[in-house]
Parts: C-alpha cells; sequence; structure tokens
C-alpha cells in the first residue's frame, strides 16, 4: 500500500506542472456536473422552479437551443484567443529573456484554471444542449441547466478579463523576475528551516553500498519525509549522490546505502525520487539564480542592450545570495539532530562562480553595471554567513570581475572608478608586476 502511494504522489509531481493538468481537472468536473444536472432534470428539479421560482427557469426550447449554441460558440472563440495569447508569452520570453523561463511560466496555476473554467463551461454546455429533445410540444426544457450554462459564461467573461489582466502583467520582465525571486526565496527559507537544527559533519560514505539509477531526467525533488521514515525503520543512513537539478542519466550512481538493500527496498527508495524534463525553481532555488544571470546577461548583450533589465536583476540577485549566504554547504536530512541522509549541493564558491563568470563577459564594458555589482558585493560582504570562508569567495569573485572590467574599459575616469572599487572592497587588482592600488 505505501507502495502504490508513493508511485502515484512520484506521478502527481511528475504531472501537476503541465499546462493541461489543470484544464483537465476542469472539464472533467463540468462533464461530471453537467451528468449531475442531467440526473436532476430527469427528478423534476426544473419542474420544481418553475411553480416556486418561475424567473429562474428557461421555458421556451428554441430560446434554450439559442442560448446555449451562442454560449458554446462565445466560449470557444474566447478559449482560442486566451491559448494564442498564453502562446505569445511564451514566445516573447523565450526571445527576449531566456528559454528557462519556460517551464516556470507554463506552470502558473492562474492561467490554467482560467482555461480550464473555459473547458468545464463548454463541456457542461454541450451535454446539457444534448439533452434538449426537440420532440415538438411534449418535450421538456431543462431550464434550470440553461440558466447555470448562462451563469457559466458570465464567470468565464469576468475570467477572461482577469486573463487578459494577468497576461499583460506576465509578459513584463520586471514582474517575470520578482516572481522567480519569490520562489526561490520561500524555496530557501524552507531550506532554512531544515538546516536550522542540522549536524555539522556526515559519515564518510565511499565504502557504502552503491545503488544506480534506473532511468534518466532532472533530479528535481525527492520526498524527504519518507526517505526519513525508511532510514529509521532499516536502521540505515543513505547519501544521495547527484545534485538537485542535475541531469541525472541511467546507470550513474544515485545513492549510497550504509547498510545492504533488498530489491524490494531498493525499489521502494527509488520511488522517493522525482525525476522530470524541465526544471522549476519551486524544487531547486540554484534554478533561479541561473535564470536571473541568463536575463542579465541577454539584457547586457549587444542584440538587445538593455542596462535597465539588468539593474533590476542584480538587485533581485543580491538578496537572493544575501539568503543562501545563511546556508551550510551540506544539506542533511535528520530529526533531533541527527542525521539520517545527505544530499548533495552546489556550493556557494561554485555557485558564485558560475554567476558572476556569465555576467563578467557581458557587463564589464558597461561602468554603471558594473559599480552596481559592485555595490552587490560591498553589501553582501556585510551581511551574516554561515561560513567566514564565503567572504572570501566574495573577494575572489569581486576581483575578477574589476580585473576584466579594468581591462575592458579605455576612459581614465572609468578605471579610476574601478581603483576606488577595489580600495572600497579590500581588493588587490594586480596587472603583471603592477599594482592598479598603488
Amino acid at each position: 500500500m505505501k507502495s502504490l502511494f508513493s508511485g502515484f504522489y512520484s506521478f502527481y509531481h511528475k504531472i501537476k506542472g503541465k499546462i493541461a493538468f489543470y484544464p483537465s481537472l476542469f472539464a472533467l468536473s463540468g462533464l461530471l456536473f453537467a451528468f449531475l444536472m442531467m440526473f436532476l432534470e430527469d427528478r423534476g428539479i426544473s419542474d420544481y422552479l418553475s411553480e416556486n421560482i418561475p424567473v429562474l427557469v428557461v421555458s421556451n426550447g428554441d430560446t434554450a437551443h439559442v442560448i446555449l449554441s451562442a454560449c458554446i460558440t462565445g466560449l470557444i472563440s474566447m478559449m482560442v484567443f486566451s491559448f494564442s495569447m498564453v502562446m505569445v508569452l511564451l514566445n516573447q520570453a523565450s526571445t527576449n529573456y531566456s528559454p528557462r523561463l519556460l517551464p516556470g511560466l507554463i506552470s502558473d496555476h492562474k492561467h490554467q484554471i482560467i482555461l480550464g473554467i473555459y473547458l468545464s463551461s463548454i463541456l457542461y454546455c454541450i451535454f446539457i444542449l444534448f439533452y434538449i429533445q426537440p420532440t415538438g410540444a411534449e418535450y421538456e426544457v431543462p431550464g434550470f441547466s440553461v440558466l447555470l450554462g448562462v451563469l457559466a459564461t458570465v464567470i468565464c467573461i469576468y475570467a477572461f478579463i482577469y486573463f487578459i489582466h494577468t497576461i499583460s502583467q506576465s509578459i513584463q520582465i520586471t514582474f517575470i523576475l520578482d516572481d522567480i525571486y519569490l520562489s526561490a526565496k520561500k524555496r530557501l527559507h524552507q531550506v532554512l528551516e531544515w538546516d536550522e537544527n542540522a549536524p555539522d559533519s556526515f559519515p564518510e560514505t565511499s565504502g557504502w553500498y552503491e545503488y544506480y539509477n534506473k532511468d534518466s531526467g532532472y533530479f528535481r525533488d525527492i520526498n524527504r519525509d519518507k526517505l526519513l521514515e525508511f532510514c529509521k525503520d532499516k536502521k540505515s543512513m543513505i547519501d544521495i549522490l547527484p545534485v538537485r537539478g542535475m541531469f541525472a542519466l541511467q546507470g550513474i550512481p544515485l545513492f549510497r546505502s550504509k547498510k545492504a538493500l533488498t530489491e524490494q527496498e531498493i525499489q521502494k527508495v527509488f520511488t522517493y525520487f522525482h525525476f522530470s524534463r524541465e526544471e522549476l525553481v519551486s524544487t531547486n532555488y540554484v534554478l533561479a539564480f541561473k535564470q536571473i544571470a541568463e536575463v542579465l546577461a541577454k539584457a547586457m548583450s549587444p542584440g538587445i542592450n538593455d542596462p535597465g533589465t539588468a539593474m533590476n536583476a542584480i538587485d533581485y540577485l543580491t538578496e537572493l545570495l544575501r539568503i543562501r549566504m545563511r546556508l551550510s554547504d551540506h544539506s542533511f536530512i535528520c530529526e533531533n539532530g541527527k542525521a539520517y541522509a545527505q544530499e548533495r549541493v552546489v556550493k556557494f564558491d561554485e555557485l558564485l562562480y558560475n554567476l558572476i563568470a556569465s555576467i563578467r563577459t557581458y557587463c564589464k564594458n558597461d561602468i554603471v553595471v558594473v559599480q552596481k555589482i559592485g555595490q552587490m558585493f560591498d553589501y553582501l560582504q556585510k551581511q551574516e554567513a554561515k561560513e567566514s570562508s564565503y567572504y572570501q569567495t566574495l573577494k575572489t569573485e569581486a576581483e575578477r570581475l574589476l580585473y576584466d572590467a579594468h581591462h575592458s574599459l579605455d576612459n581614465k575616469s572609468d578605471q579610476d572608478v574601478i581603483r576606488r572599487m577595489a580600495n572600497n572592497l579590500g581588493v588587490e587588482l594586480k596587472f603583471g608586476q603592477g599594482d592598479v592600488n598603488e
């Protein structure tokens, strides 16, 4: 039973980010509601309402046909237009910002729910239209069901207005950056809670039993609670080898166990790992850093040249790096201060190097953006850090950035600004035998 539940949980995690997930659920609910109304119509709900509240019942068959046909036609037109707007949003985000943003935009529940409302209303109206039996003067019109179809169409109109509002916001880069930031911030605070009472070390695992991946895909998430329960039941410890967000190829080592596991236990542990073909910030905060850095780099590329967007991206990066500095370079699944499993994480120095390396390439020629990044380093050096080595990492990356900027900027005044920034950050920029700080 537990294995079945774990399999369902893993399947749910795979499909809930798909663009068709919520629309399919709403469409099914609209279909079921139509059958429910047919059942109630057979029990005489319209007759009862026509006797007590006649204003709520449509009594003319031709009128009911016209109303439902108009509702269906209008709803289909709105749905097609809405889908077209979603495609425009995705195309613009991919072209102007970064293709990595697409999974996050596709998984936006607001747009999925609105499309689901359209589908459920269309299916409801279609089946109620089929239910009307044109048998001359003897047929009975499901008047109350027709009224509900009209109300569903009115709801769809208001949903369409809200959709236009949200889609006009979603296409703005400030909204996209803010959404990435909020998702990453939420995830980072969740990791901070896990890291609060975690131990400082984990046993050496090189001699443990090693088990290999049987599938391939991005290592998206792991069911921490189930894995913790498994380790406690088996009185074992597990070392998770791939980094979250990494593309785990088939046949690579997936985890190590302190105790040997049976084939059934191995399969059980595999169900705790969630793989997918896409990456989401909600399960991997490192992706937020990559996305914001790519937006920044693309904004400063020669084809776009948008320093304003780059400055906004630096602000969001600064805040996320501040929170990341409060985390250690280790992640444990523990209970009451005892670690039962270990996760690999992207270390702070690797994270910062990959961020600044891509930014240096496109931003080193713009003194205004370089100054903004220098302010970021100055701010981060004054923040609380989980490990003292983080401060040296900040100095090292600041030195690399200012070194490249000094070589790229020919203006003497700009070079003086670089020197002042280096002095302020406590960085020594050495070129050959000389020193620009002398």
